[in-house]
């Protein structure tokens, strides 16, 4: 994932906008009388970066300097930081059945709420009128439909506070002059990927509101629509915070033995594969999966369930059964967390800075602690707090895994 979403940072580094932020000092003459003084500069040379903005007229700098690099790696950390907001608040969305009470969608017009009592009965019909309160909600009263309407409007009003803190700092950083070649690039794939996501979770809503008359299930919205929806979201979150982590963490120089490299190889396949198991719970979210087999580790009576393959043709068990969804998310967990346990004691063979062994110690806790977290609330029925925080977690192993990525990276020559 890192080769194919990430340039390297060779460029940058060796490029000749970063040489010309060192001021130029001419040699010293080896005479008496003229040692320590600079000599003059010649036509077309400069010695410092403002006078390369006065010959060019301009009154600001724009070539990309290191207070540049550290302010854009702040707003990027930043954004991450949104990103994991929204992937949570959504988790609560989906955990309270909240995500089909707006049947509807308009980017400046939803954004205020009904205000009065006459605009609140609208939207209440307007509910009425789709499956999931004629099949599950048809008791339900104005009150709660204010709660549930409410959690989803958070959630929508969240993503376009997402949508303004990638693309609003990203022109001024651009105007400035901030971002290198490379660094454009990634900020305007961010940025598309933002606004991706939001048409991304409309299409992902409609599912959910529309009609099947041979279904009496209750009414949900495609858990392929829902993964995808997810997966897009943590490829932003991974994207900004490596990036982030690039621009403000200094690299280190280790040496390039065999051991390091086996290392960082296991390390790139181990947080792929927490990457598929967080991924893996969307389709455990949208199937309601958590709530066929509560208990743990057999599930119920047998380590493999009869019903494991009930559906035909075979490849749909994979990602249509809950019991095979809910099996599945079981393994890749479990999986994750012995590779995150062997990653552990592979770094403690190899001479490592201190900040990298601070890294994968926690990722060892995280990792345990999740699967303290997903145990709890399988065997809790899907509490709503547990649940949330069971996701949560998800993201801090993600980001744990990133980070010992990045503590691990190549230093370019």
């Amino acid at each position: 994932m890192q080769r194919l979403l990430f340039t390297p940072l060779k460029a940058l580094l060796g490029s000749p906008c970063l040489r010309l932020l060192v001021p130029r000092v001419a040699p010293r003459t080896q005479c008496g009388c003229s040692c320590g003084i600079r000599r003059p500069v010649r036509p077309g040379q400069y010695s410092t970066i403002s006078d390369v903005a006065l010959q060019s007229g301009r009154g600001t700098v724009s070539l990309p300097s290191k207070a540049a690099e550290r302010a854009v790696g702040r707003w990027l950390l930043v954004c991450s930081g949104t990103v994991a907001g929204a992937v949570i608040l959504g988790g609560v969305t989906r955990l309270t059945e909240s995500g089909l009470s707006m049947v509807d969608w308009h980017l400046i017009k939803e954004m205020k709420p009904p205000t009065s009592q006459e605009e609140w009965e609208a939207e209440f019909q307007k509910y009425q009128q789709f499956p999931e309160f004629k099949i599950l909600n048809h008791d339900m009263t104005l009150a709660e439909f204010k709660f549930i309407w409410y959690m989803e409007y958070s959630h929508r009003m969240w993503g376009r506070l997402v949508g303004l803190a990638y693309i609003l700092p990203a022109a001024y950083f651009w105007k400035k002059g901030w971002l290198t070649r490379g660094l454009k690039g990634r900020v305007l794939a961010l940025c598309g990927l933002v606004c991706f996501q939001g048409l991304l979770g409309w299409y992902m809503v409609k599912s959910g509101l529309e009609e099947k008359p041979d279904s009496h299930d209750i009414p949900r919205v495609s858990q392929y629509r829902l993964a995808a929806h997810l997966g897009s979201a943590l490829v932003l979150y991974c994207a900004s915070l490596w990036t982030s982590l690039s621009l403000l963490l200094p690299q280190h120089k280790l040496p390039e033995t065999c051991q390091l490299l086996r290392l960082r190889r296991f390390a790139h396949g181990t947080a792929g594969l927490v990457f598929l198991t967080a991924l893996s719970g969307a389709f455990v979210a949208g199937l309601d999966a958590g709530l066929v087999y509560n208990s743990f580790p057999k599930m119920g009576e047998s380590w493999i369930p009869e019903d494991l393959f009930s559906f035909s043709p075979l490849l749909r068990n994979v990602f249509e059964n809950p019991t095979m969804v809910q099996f599945d998310h079981r393994v890749l967990g479990i999986t994750s967390v012995t590779a995150i346990t062997v990653l552990y004691f592979l770094s403690r063979r190899i001479p490592l800075p201190r900040r990298t062994k601070i890294a994968a110690t926690t990722l060892l806790a995280l990792a345990y602690t999740q699967v303290g977290l997903g145990i709890s609330t399988l065997l809790m029925y899907v509490p709503t707090p547990l649940a949330a925080a069971h996701q949560s977690g998800s993201l801090a192993l993600l980001s744990a895994a990133l980070w010992l990525m990045n503590e691990l990276r190549r230093v370019p020559k």
